[in-house]
């Protein structure tokens, strides 16, 4: 099939890599290039970055609104819009375009996490499974039928960074399979009950209140690994939580009791992983050597 792909971050890489393999990717859409780094320099998004090395045509459009894009997009007489992550609003001139229309790669079991950020929002929750459905797009936020889903469980200390992938390389395997059966599937209208809206992560979620309970301190740990990063204070600055495990142990919150387990409101933590200002990520015994940290210490 003659496929648009539309996607921008490292999440949308392994789907635009499984397209080329199996159609003809005539063209690709991303984000605009956009100042990194600490010399600010423009840096090519991780889509952009992988189809300049496939040999595959790149736009990047800030937006999709003028005329003159559309008429660019429709030109292209594609017969599927593959998107995944892609960031932008599609207006319906786009939508309408390819024969097949738009299909979206949503990492969520819809209409559950809608919106953007649906794998933190589910590790946050303490969801037991996810997924990945292949959704028929149209105008509203994440609200078209869907054409094929697939569940997988949630480890039981699974950060984001770990779903993030296992949900990426499902989502290629699937959206192959989508386009192999077209237009044989059947879009199935998703149900009104079980909505909920994935908001994009704040900054502000990220500091750690030892006060709460464990198990919605290792959820937000875990569901906030490795961006933005989950936080505390401590004697030696600002360390950022990376993995965790919620224990039944007790103890006056935001205090050591041993190695790494830290005392919350109800339970403890015990952090496996965590980063330093201005160092590399480190397990736990790593990252204790050296610190003097006694039980009692105050997180």
């Amino acid at each position: 099939m003659k496929v648009i792909f539309m996607g921008t971050p490292e999440f949308s890489v392994p789907v635009l890599e499984a397209l080329h393999q199996a159609h003809d990717v005539v063209c690709v859409y991303c984000q605009p290039p956009r100042p990194a780094g600490r010399g600010k320099q423009e840096r090519p998004t991780p889509v952009h970055a992988r189809a300049l090395e496939l040999g595959l045509p790149v736009r990047h459009p800030a937006r999709l609104k003028d005329p003159n894009d559309q008429a660019e997009f429709a030109a292209l007489k594609a017969d599927v819009a593959v998107v995944v992550a892609y960031g932008l609003i599609l207006p319906q001139p786009v939508l309408d375009a390819p024969k097949h229309g738009c299909l979206n790669i949503h990492a969520s079991l819809l209409p559950r996490w809608r919106g953007a950020a649906p794998i933190h929002r589910a590790i946050m929750a303490g969801d037991a499974q996810t997924g990945i459905c292949i959704m028929q797009m149209e105008a509203g936020l994440d609200t078209g039928p869907v054409l094929l889903r697939e569940a997988l469980a949630i480890g039981p200390t699974e950060t984001t960074a770990e779903l993030h992938d296992r949900l990426s390389a499902l989502g290629a395997r699937l959206i192959i399979e989508a386009l192999d059966r077209l237009p044989g599937l059947t879009p199935e209208p998703q149900p009104e009950e079980g909505v909920t809206y994935a908001a994009k992560i704040d900054k502000a979620e990220a500091r750690v209140d030892w006060t709460a309970p464990a198990p919605e301190i290792a959820r937000q740990i875990n569901g906030l690994s490795p961006f933005p990063g989950a936080w505390c204070d401590t004697p030696v600055g600002r360390l950022k939580l990376l993995n965790a495990t919620a224990t039944g142990e007790q103890g006056p919150p935001g205090t050591i009791l041993h190695g790494l387990t830290v005392a919350c409101g109800e339970g403890a933590v015990a952090i496996t992983r965590a980063q330093r200002e201005g160092k590399r990520p480190m397990e736990a015994e790593e990252l204790l050597r050296g610190l003097g940290w006694e039980p009692g210490t105050r997180l």
